[in-house]
């Protein structure tokens, strides 16, 4: 049987939080949702996956190495595995899909 799951149902972040739910993972790929609401900076990552990145609503400032950029509904973007990149802010209804692979 198909589980049947809606992403517009994830719980919403309280301020300067987010959340994460992991939504498909086997031995290669990492599948993640994120909700975040942050009007200050959150963790720096670097980490030993490559991932792709889609701001699928809300709006993001995210800094990766030096570039900072501006992100709307529907931008997407990849980031090689050790590359340093942190979320700036967001608005209070962004939501995120985060593909890691190895």
């Amino acid at each position: 049987m198909i589980d049947l799951n809606n992403l517009n149902h994830l719980k919403m972040p309280s301020e300067n939080s987010e959340f994460f739910l992991t939504l498909f993972q086997n031995d290669s790929i990492k599948i993640e949702a994120i909700r975040s609401w942050l009007k200050t900076p959150g963790e720096t990552y670097n980490q030993d996956q490559d991932e792709w990145v889609l701001l699928i609503s809300g709006e993001a400032s995210f800094l990766v190495e030096d570039q900072k950029l501006q992100l709307k509904s529907g931008d997407y973007f990849f980031l090689p595995k050790h590359t340093e990149h942190q979320v700036l802010s967001t608005s209070n209804d962004a939501l995120w899909l985060g593909i890691f692979s190895s």
